[in-house]
This record gives C-alpha cells, structure tokens and sequence, in this order.
C-alpha cells in the first residue's frame, strides 16, 4: 500500500499546484552561469516546515525535479541522474546539474511549499555567459579594407550553394593558445540558434577528463566533431532556408574567437555555376569535335588528291596522251 502511495503522491501534488499559486510570494530573479556542475539556488528565507520542492523549465513549464521530504524525489527525463538535491538546509530547494549542454540554458522556475506560510517561488535565469559580445560593439576596420558585412554584422567568409546541392561549412579558424570549446551558431538577421558545440570536459558522469564531448541540434544537416575541436556542419539537399550568418565561437585561454560565415544559396531559375560549367565543356567538347571532323575531312581529301597523282605518274606515255585526247 505505501508504495501504490510512493507511486502516485507526485501526480496528486500536481493537482493541487494551480491552485497553490495564488497565494504564492515570487523572489527577483538571479543569473547562472552555464557551466559544469552549476548550482541553482532556491533557498528559502522564511521558518516553518517544507512540505515539497518543485523545478519547472519554460517556455512549457516542463518538469525538472520535485522532492517531497516523506515520498522522496522524482527527476525525470531529460534530467535523471544529472540533477541533484543539495538540501544544505530544511528550507533549502537548490539543485546541481552535471553533463550540461546548450539545451539546459533558459528560465527555470523553483517553487518552494512551506508550512504555514505557503508557497515561495523563485525563478533562475541560466545563460551562457562566455558568448562573445555583439558584433556591433566592435571597433570598425580602417576604411577600404573593411569584409562584406550583412545587416551591420562583419563577415569573413562567403559561400555561394545551390539549391539541393551539398555543401560544409567548417568552423577551423586558426587561432593561438588552447582551444576549451567551439560553438557553431546560426545569428540574426534570419533564423537564430546554436548548432553544433565541441569541447573538452573536466571529468563528471561517464566522461573523462580531457574526454570530447559533441553536442548536435542540427535540423537540416549532420554536425561532426573532430580532436582538434574542428566544427563541421554537413548540408544535404541545401534549401533556402539554409542562406544566412553562420557564427563559430570559439573559446580558448587567450580569449574568445569568432569568424562569420555567409552562405547564399542562389535562387531556382538563376544564375548557376553548375549548369554554367556545364555549358562550357558541352561547348568546348562540340567545338573539339567539329574541328577534328573537319581535320579528318582534310586529310583524307588531301591524301585522294596525292594517290590520283601518283596514278598519273605511273600511266604509259600513250595512255596519258589517250586520256588527255579523252578530256579534250
């Protein structure tokens, strides 16, 4: 009976959440760092008993973790076994996450039920501090040695695709020092989002020290990771949608590192190197052609005129003058 009990108390408190909520006093905000094994704090301030600890993330609200002091914890999926309890005090709800990825940055929300006071919330915004500033900070290049930029943003490399071509982009900038991490990111104007992360971790979970680590939330392509944290992304069948700023960041002990790319994918019906190409050598295979016929053409004229003179040469003196009284 206790554990039919063990096994339904979390969906039962689920219930009974809305409509705690309205008497529940909200905390200001704070900020974390993405990193391994960050903490979350929800430390309430107030005296009296903790009846259960609640995380949600947004946008969906979707479940973290919930521990109850009686019926124990229930962390799941995406998040079992990578978050952690700390429960320094009876009042105290923080959390600690390991194996983080980009997919872990976003508002998390820590709602505390005490007794007698009621709930206390509190909400956590995780971000990845270590991202370059904006482009539009930077110092301007001197005047006439300035690289294509698009909507204000500097670029160093263009990439011309067709459409349902296949195409790379490669995140390999030379840079000096040791490289920690490289991110591969789309960035506005257009669609904006991280694609691909390589880096090396400090040890936690089933990864070693020093071991690779590769993230992929790539929807169009494939993203490989190679050991000298060289980012690729592979696109198959490029679409229009793939045309924008692709941004590589790339995080080292000398400091941050970026290089921009834009890629143009040209438009159906327009100008396309491939069938330009195409045209050429179909041309230029044509025009070889035609003048080895005419070469052949030549040749063999030119051999029949030679073998009639010699048939002359050979004719008897009285057979030429025959043939000649035959003309005349």
């Amino acid at each position: 009976m206790d554990a039919v009990q063990k096994h339904h108390w979390y969906f039962v408190v689920l219930l009974f959440l809305p409509s705690l909520k309205v008497a529940e006093v909200q905390t200001e905000g704070s900020t974390v760092r993405l990193e391994e094994g960050m903490v979350l704090p929800c430390l309430c301030p107030w005296n009296g008993n903790l009846s259960m600890v609640s995380w949600t993330k947004d946008p969906d609200k979707s479940s973290v973790a919930v521990y109850h002091p009686e019926h124990g914890e229930h962390i799941p999926n995406p998040y079992t076994e990578r978050v952690e309890f700390l429960k320094t005090t009876h009042m105290d709800g923080s959390i600690s996450m390991r194996n983080v990825t980009h997919q872990d940055i976003g508002t998390y929300h820590c709602s505390v039920q005490t007794f007698p006071r009621g709930p206390w919330t509190q909400s956590i915004q995780v971000e990845d501090l270590d991202e370059p500033p904006d482009d539009s900070t930077e110092e301007e290049e001197e005047e006439g040695s300035d690289p294509p930029t698009l909507g204000g943003i500097r670029t160093d490399t263009e990439l011309v695709a067709e459409p349902d071509s296949n195409l790379t982009i490669s995140c390999n900038h030379e840079h000096n020092g040791t490289v920690y991490q490289v991110v591969l990111e789309r960035i506005p104007p257009g669609p904006s989002g991280i694609i691909g992360v390589c880096k090396r971790v400090n040890g936690g979970g089933l990864l070693k020290e020093g071991d690779l680590m590769q993230e992929d939330y790539s929807e169009r392509g494939q993203v490989s990771c190679e050991d000298s944290l060289d980012v690729n992304l592979h696109l198959t069948g490029v679409q229009a949608e793939d045309g924008g700023l692709y941004r590589c960041t790339f995080s080292t002990d000398a400091g941050v590192r970026t290089t921009t790319v834009l890629l143009t994918v040209s438009p159906p019906g327009g100008f396309s190197l491939s069938v330009y190409m195409m045209c050429v050598y179909v041309g230029a295979g044509t025009a070889f052609l035609i003048l080895l016929i005419v070469i052949i053409i030549l040749a063999v004229n030119r051999r029949k005129k030679h073998r009639r003179e010699e048939y002359r040469v050979k004719l008897h003196p009285s057979q030429r003058q025959w043939r000649q009284w035959q003309r005349q």
